[in-house]
C-alpha cells in the first residue's frame, strides 16, 4: 500500500532536479524577469530595420534569440517550480508572469514574420549563407514557407497580444486537476496525482476500485467548469485557424510541422481497422485475473508479483538497454540521471500528474516525475530520457537558432527508449513470471499511447468539427463522446462504466490543450518500434541513423528526418507493424496462461 506523500520540503535533494543551475534563488529569477521585460519589449525597435542589410537582419536575429532564450530560462523554471508544488502560490504567480512576459516578447516581434515576407527571396537568400546568418536560415525559410498564412503587421501584433489571455484556460484545468480537487482516501491514504497510477494497479480489486471511482468522481464534480475551460480552448484553436486563413483546426495544427492530414487520418483508419488486437486482449487479460467481468479499474491490475526495482536498478537497466547506442551516450546519460541531478523524481504532496522532459533552456535537460518503484517507473524514466537526450544531442549538434525539435519527433525518442530497453529485458531474463510482468508493462505502455492517445484524438477531432459547425460543447456531450469511443475501444471485453469513463477527458489537463498533440504519442510510438527493429538485422546502421536523427534536432522537418532514418509515417505500414508487435504480446500471454494452468 502506497505510503501518504510528504510535503516538498521534506523530500531528499538527490531526489529533486538541479533547478538553482537555472536560477541560483527566487530572487534571482525576479530580477532577470524585470529586466528582461525591458528588454523583450525593446526588440520593437527593430521594425522596420530588417530588409536595409545583412548586418542589419543578423543584429536583429541575434538579438532577438538573446531575448528569446532569456524567456525560454525564465519560462521553464517558472514552469518546473508550479509543477513539483501545486500549493505553492508564489511559483504559481511566477509561472503567470512568464507568460506574461511571453505575449510582451510577441507583441514586440509581431513585426518579424511580416517583414520577413516583405524581402526579395532571391536577394535575401544568398545573404543565409554569411557566417551571422547560416544559423537563421532554417527559421527564415520556414517563415517564407508559411506566406499563406501570415498576416499584416497590425493583425500579427493583435494575435500576438491574445496569447496571454488566450492561454488562461489552460491554467484552469490543472488548477483545478492538481491543487483544487479532493480525490478523498483509499486505505487510509490520500490519494493524490502522484500515487494515482498506482492505486489503480494495486493488487487489491476493491482498492483499485475505489481509487479508480473517487479520482473519477472528484472529476465529475466539476466537470461542467473543465468543459467549459475545454470548449474555450477549442473555440480559440478554431479562431486562430480561420484567422490565419487555414481551412481547418487540424490544418493549422500540423501544417506549421509540414505534416499532412493525411498522416493523422491514416493513423486513426488504421487503429480502428487493428482494434481488434485490444479486444481479444481484454479477454485474455479478464481470463488472467479469473474474473467474470472485467472492469476499467482492472486493466492494470497486476497479472502477477511485479518485481521491485529502485530508481538505481532502473538506471542500471535503462543503461544496459541503450548500450547499443555506444559508450557515448550511454555515458552522458547516466550522468544526467543520477550526478548531474537532471530529474526530479520525488513522490511528495502537491505535485503534478503525470512526467515530462524540459529541454528547451539548453541548460539541463530535466525531467519531471514521481518515482514509484517497479517496471512501470523504470518505464517512465525510459520514455522521459529518451526526450533528455535528444535535447542533449541536438544541442550539441545544433545552434540555438535551429529550430527546437517538433512534438511529432520527440515522441519517437522517448518510445525509442523504453522499446529498446523493453527488447534487452527480454532476452536477459527467461523467468516466465517476469516475462508476464514485462508483457504487462509493454502493454500497459501500448494502452497509454496506442489505446488512450489515438482515443484522445478521435476525441479532439470530433469536438473541433463540431465547433467549426457552429455546435456548442456541454459536459454532458463530451462525455457521451469519450464514452462511446472507449466503449468502441474496450469491446465487449470491458463492463464500462459510461459516466465514469465519460470523464476521462477531464483527465487528461495537459494534452488536450497542447492542440492535436495525442495523435504524435501513437504515431512516436510506431515509428520508435520500426527503428528499434532495424537493430536486429544491421545494428551498425540503425545507431548511425538514430544518432544522426536525434542530432538533427528540428533542423529537417519531423517526416524528412524520420524518413532518412528508414520510416515512412506518409504510410501505414509503420503503424500497422506496431499492432502485430502488440498482437506478440497478447499471443505470448495466451501462451504463458495455457502453461499456467
Amino acid at each position: 500500500m502506497t505510503a501518504t506523500p510528504p510535503a516538498r520540503k521534506d523530500v531528499p535533494r538527490e531526489q529533486t532536479w538541479d533547478i538553482e543551475a537555472l536560477y541560483a534563488t527566487p530572487q534571482d529569477w525576479d530580477t532577470e524577469a524585470a529586466a528582461l521585460a525591458q528588454d523583450a519589449a525593446a526588440l520593437g525597435r527593430y521594425a522596420g530595420t530588417l530588409g536595409q542589410s545583412p548586418e542589419a537582419l543578423a543584429q536583429y536575429l541575434s538579438a532577438c534569440e538573446a531575448v528569446r532564450m532569456r524567456l525560454t530560462r525564465l519560462m521553464s523554471y517558472a514552469g518546473m517550480a508550479a509543477s513539483v508544488d501545486g500549493k505553492d502560490t508564489e511559483a504559481a504567480a511566477r509561472r503567470d508572469r512568464a507568460s506574461s512576459l511571453g505575449s510582451v516578447f510577441a507583441a514586440a516581434t509581431a513585426f518579424e514574420s511580416p517583414e520577413l515576407l516583405a524581402l526579395d527571396e532571391k536577394t535575401v537568400r544568398p545573404w543565409l549563407t554569411r557566417p551571422d546568418l547560416a544559423d537563421f536560415a532554417v527559421m527564415v525559410e520556414r517563415v517564407w514557407r508559411g506566406r499563406p498564412h501570415i498576416r499584416s503587421a497590425e493583425v500579427e501584433e493583435l494575435l500576438g497580444l491574445v496569447q496571454a489571455p488566450f492561454a488562461s484556460e489552460r491554467g484552469i484545468h490543472p488548477a483545478l486537476a492538481n491543487m483544487d480537487l479532493d480525490f478523498g482516501q483509499v486505505g487510509g491514504v490520500q490519494i493524490g496525482q502522484g500515487n494515482i497510477d498506482r492505486l489503480i494497479a494495486d493488487p487489491d480489486r476493491q482498492i483499485r476500485q475505489q481509487a479508480w471511482e473517487s479520482y473519477a468522481d472528484a472529476h465529475l464534480s466539476t466537470q461542467h467548469t473543465m468543459a467549459a475551460a475545454l470548449s474555450t480552448h477549442v473555440r480559440q484553436n478554431v479562431f486562430m485557424a480561420r484567422a490565419r486563413r487555414y481551412p481547418d483546426a487540424l490544418t493549422a495544427a500540423l501544417t506549421s510541422d509540414h505534416i499532412p492530414t493525411a498522416v493523422f487520418h491514416t493513423l486513426i483508419d488504421t487503429y480502428k481497422a487493428n482494434i481488434h488486437i485490444w479486444h481479444r486482449y481484454w479477454q485474455v487479460r479478464r481470463r488472467w485475473l479469473g474474473l467474470d467481468q472485467l472492469r476499467e479499474y482492472d486493466v492494470k491490475a497486476p497479472l502477477v508479483s511485479p518485481p521491485p526495482l529502485s530508481y538505481q536498478e532502473s538506471v542500471d537497466a535503462i543503461c544496459a538497454g541503450m548500450q547499443p547506442l555506444g559508450d557515448d551516450y550511454v555515458s552522458q546519460m547516466r550522468s544526467g540521471l543520477t550526478t548531474e541531478r537532471w530529474v526530479d523524481y520525488a513522490n511528495n504532496a502537491g505535485k503534478r500528474q503525470g512526467a515530462y522532459s524540459n529541454g528547451g533552456a539548453r541548460v539541463k535537460p530535466y525531467i519531471f516525475m514521481s518515482f514509484q518503484g517497479g517496471l512501470s517507473s523504470m518505464s517512465t524514466l525510459a520514455h522521459e530520457i529518451g526526450h533528455s537526450m535528444h535535447s542533449h544531442l541536438a544541442q550539441q549538434a545544433q545552434a540555438s537558432s535551429v529550430p527546437r525539435y517538433t512534438l511529432f519527433a520527440a515522441e519517437v525518442a522517448s518510445n525509442f527508449n523504453q522499446a529498446m530497453v523493453r527488447h534487452h529485458l527480454f532476452a536477459t531474463n527467461t523467468d516466465p513470471t517476469f516475462e508476464v510482468a514485462l508483457i504487462e508493462e509493454a502493454v500497459s505502455n501500448f494502452h497509454r499511447y496506442f489505446f488512450i492517445m489515438p482515443t484522445l484524438a478521435r476525441f479532439e477531432l470530433e469536438i473541433h468539427r463540431r465547433i467549426e459547425a457552429g455546435e456548442s460543447l456541454s459536459a454532458p456531450d463530451l462525455n457521451t463522446l469519450m464514452a462511446d469511443l472507449l466503449q468502441d475501444g474496450y469491446g465487449e471485453g470491458v463492463q464500462v462504466d459510461r459516466e465514469r469513463s465519460g470523464i476521462t477527458w477531464g483527465e487528461f489537463s495537459t494534452h488536450l490543450y497542447a492542440n492535436f498533440y495525442a495523435y504524435q504519442y501513437a504515431t512516436g510510438i510506431s515509428a520508435a518500434h520500426q527503428l528499434r527493429a532495424g537493430f536486429d538485422t544491421d545494428p551498425e546502421t540503425a545507431r548511425t541513423k538514430y544518432l544522426q536523427f536525434l542530432s538533427e534536432g528540428g533542423r529537417l522537418d519531423p517526416l524528412d528526418a524520420l524518413s532518412a532514418a528508414g520510416v515512412d509515417l506518409s504510410t501505414a505500414r509503420p503503424v500497422e507493424e506496431t499492432f502485430k508487435v502488440l498482437s506478440g504480446y497478447v499471443d505470448r500471454l495466451e501462451v504463458l496462461l495455457s502453461e499456467r494452468t
